[in-house]
């Protein structure tokens, strides 16, 4: 897609998603429990979609290609190898930040 305002339907009825390596794509799509291949843009300059990939990878959540290697990467992957994303738990980051503050 070039543009949507809520890819949220599509990810429901999604049994793989190949996406960007953009912050938002993969978390809503990591947290909606679907597999994911992030294509990067290796054209980008301070690749910050780069770093976000190869971390997803390490991690055994997600395969990671370029352009070049999609066709590859989709032929040999493996999905039973992912992992589960654990997603974020912004609640025990505000009881921290009230900890520090002074709030509690």
């Amino acid at each position: 897609f070039r543009y949507k305002d809520s890819l949220a339907e599509d990810l429901g009825r999604a049994d793989l998603v190949i996406s960007h390596a953009g912050a938002g794509s993969c978390l809503e799509t990591l947290e909606k429990g679907k597999p994911l291949v992030v294509v990067i843009n290796e054209k980008l300059m301070n690749n910050h979609q780069l770093e976000l990939a190869k971390q997803l990878h390490r991690d055994g959540h997600v395969f990671c290609c370029n352009c070049s290697t999609l066709a590859e990467t989709l032929q040999s992957m493996d999905l039973s190898t992912l992992k589960p994303f654990a997603p974020g738990q912004p609640e025990k980051f505000a009881l921290f930040l009230d900890k520090v503050v002074g709030f509690q």
